[in-house]
């Protein structure tokens, strides 16, 4: 079983490894398509390719209906034969541009070479370009015979190289070179069929096609450069998405990593809690035997002394323990709430009967003050009885000689109940607040001012307090004390109910009202505890 759960960790980890490198070089690559603002990079430039062959077969539809428009048209000034001819070349062409976009999108990135690609598009569109400058070139010497005059048909020949400067423009703008040898063969043929015509008219419809040629090929820059924008935003999202990809890849090994820790600290302190509490019983037994010298008296009161402290020694390192142990299973959600009707006044009182003599001891005065007609609460009275006494053990080591101590439990204002334990010692800073709730945190004063604390007392608190759904405030100022308060929530206190029927002769009477008008809340708080106890079974 061990064996079987170690080999697929294994190639988890195998896995989770190849994974990441994979993420690397997916990072790597891209960060290396963004590198130049100049030239297109291989890959951008296969992705400019791509767009002009989608366009390509997007509209093929469209170029042979003008193909066929034009070829119709040119039957008006033009012999037949030649426009049958011209319209058979620009046909040809067009399939032969056809069939290489077919080719190129048949196969895979990896298979094509963008810059041989980008040479074969390139002569095929110059063919294209030479075929449609063919077009200029139709009823030369035939305008004598010719059925429109010569003036309507240089305007339709004006008029159709500003049609497919249009198409190609919108068609070939993603590469600009293949821009140039499908519209400037057509643009030059154009010119020199007007400049031949000789007339001043003509010479500026011809300078008007120069002008067009060049507010087209500026339109295309711009629609190039809004393409490679597209595609650089893509290749950064590409990276975010891979950068955002090794980070969760980093989040899930150092989840893992966590989680292999805390088993381990689980079995460590589920270990150490038998290792060392079976030997501190042996000592504390036999230390506190020879301290009140059951066996008799010891001869030297040295080795009695030595054996109280040794006592007190084992009972510090075991409340250690306990702590730890406690805030651990809090940690991981084990800690068990055995709830039921409990009054805090009267487990403050316990507290206080435990801590007066030592409150004495150091010279420090311990009031009590608690409100009358307190309703029980439904809490556990162990967690109860542990956040009052580390409340009250932590004031007790802060607090100077002759300083007081002040325990109350009184109505919260929001219809829970609230214990306040405030002192008049040094204080803690703001800062350190934060610090303090910490597991093992203590403030700079404590280390001057107070006894010797593990810095587990105040965590333990915050999160017993937690459980029950109350809320924990440490309000301090320097050189004028501290408050810890803590607040239960008012779905914790229990109503009184009314007795069902009257006692006594009033039995027999009609009574007014036989109910009370107030539910009592236990059922609800059952129901809360009962669901947390879910809840925490679930993590588990």
């Amino acid at each position: 079983m061990d064996q079987s759960t170690t080999a697929t960790d294994y190639a988890k980890l195998r896995d989770r490894r190849q994974l990441q490198n994979r993420v690397r070089e997916d990072i790597r690559s891209t960060r290396q398509k963004l590198a130049s603002q100049q030239v297109i990079r291989p890959d951008f430039e296969y992705e400019m390719l791509a767009m002009f062959v989608r366009n390509e077969q997007s509209a093929a539809s469209t170029i042979w209906a003008f193909s066929g428009v034009f070829a119709v048209f040119s039957l008006s000034w033009a012999p037949k034969m030649q426009g049958v001819l011209w319209l058979t070349m620009v046909i040809a062409a067009k399939v032969l541009l056809l069939e290489l976009c077919r080719r190129f999108m048949a196969l895979s990135r990896d298979q094509a070479d963008a810059k041989l690609w980008k040479r074969r598009f390139e002569l095929t569109e110059l063919l294209n370009g030479a075929t449609w400058a063919g077009f200029a070139m139709l009823g030369i010497g035939a305008e004598a015979t010719a059925q429109l005059d010569p003036f309507s048909s240089h305007i339709f020949l004006f008029a159709s190289l500003i049609v497919v400067l249009a198409i190609r423009m919108n068609f070939a703008a993603p590469v600009m070179s293949i821009l140039y040898l499908g519209t400037v063969p057509m643009t030059a043929a154009v010119i020199v069929r007007l400049l031949l015509l000789g007339e001043t008219f003509y010479y500026a419809l011809a300078l008007m096609a120069a002008g067009v040629h060049l507010y087209f090929i500026f339109l295309a820059k711009g629609l190039n450069l809004t393409a490679r924008s597209m595609l650089e935003f893509r290749a950064q999202k590409d990276l975010l998405i891979a950068e955002l990809e090794q980070q969760k890849l980093h989040a899930d090994e150092a989840r893992r990593r966590a989680e292999t820790a805390n088993k381990a600290k689980s079995r460590f302190l589920a270990t150490m809690s038998h290792e060392l509490r079976t030997p501190l019983n042996a000592i504390m037994g036999f230390s506190e035997v020879m301290k009140l010298e059951v066996m008799g008296p010891l001869p030297n009161e040295t080795y009695k002394e030595y054996a109280g402290n040794i006592y007190e020694s084992g009972r510090h390192l075991l409340h250690l323990i306990n702590e730890i142990l406690d805030l651990s299973r809090i940690e991981a959600g084990r800690y068990e709430l055995h709830e039921e009707a409990v009054k805090l006044i009267d487990v403050a009182e316990d507290c206080h009967r435990l801590l007066k003599l030592k409150a004495q001891s150091k010279g420090l005065d311990l009031v009590e003050s608690y409100a009358d007609d307190l309703p029980p609460l439904w809490a556990d009275q162990r967690a109860m009885r542990q956040i009052i006494l580390n409340l009250m053990s932590n004031a007790l080591k802060f607090t100077p000689k002759g300083g007081r101590i002040v325990v109350s439990v009184e109505a919260d204002l929001e219809g829970g109940q609230r214990i306040t334990v405030s002192d008049t010692g040094p204080g803690i800073p703001a800062e350190e607040i934060p610090k303090v709730l910490q597991a093992f945190g203590q403030g700079s004063l404590a280390h001057e001012t107070a006894e010797g604390g593990t810095g587990l007392g105040l965590p333990i608190v915050q999160s017993l307090i937690e459980l029950h759904g109350g809320t924990f405030e440490l309000r301090s100022e320097l050189r004028k004390g501290t408050d810890a308060i803590v607040r239960l929530p008012k779905e914790r206190a229990l109503s009184r109910v009314e007795p069902l029927q009257p006692r006594g002769g009033e039995r027999h009477k009609q009574p007014e009202a036989t109910t009370s008008t107030r539910q009592p809340r236990l059922k609800a708080a059952g129901q809360r505890a009962a669901r947390t106890r879910e809840a925490r079974a679930a993590a588990q």
